[in-house]
């Protein structure tokens, strides 16, 4: 069920967002409800792996103290001599 809502807003910001709304062939209501709903929208904390991933996870073990930032940068450092 839709309700109406007023807002008050900038001018500006209101004219700039018709614009923005008309250029993307959106309704402003239908804009303001989408952010609306994205900036309050319950996000899952549960993701699933996938059995790929999961079958990879552990496959490396790398000693303590690795320095992976290091070995990287001596990489780029030998490919771009």
């Amino acid at each position: 069920m839709d309700t109406k809502l007023t807002l008050r807003l900038d001018e500006n910001v209101i004219e700039r967002a018709k614009s923005y709304a008309r250029g993307h062939r959106i309704s402003l209501s239908r804009m303001v409800e989408s952010y609306l709903n994205s900036v309050t929208e319950q996000k899952s904390e549960n993701i699933a792996i996938t059995p790929l991933v999961q079958s990879l996870s552990g496959v490396i073990e790398l000693p303590a103290g690795y320095d992976y930032k290091k070995e990287y940068t001596d990489h780029l450092i030998e490919k771009y001599k």
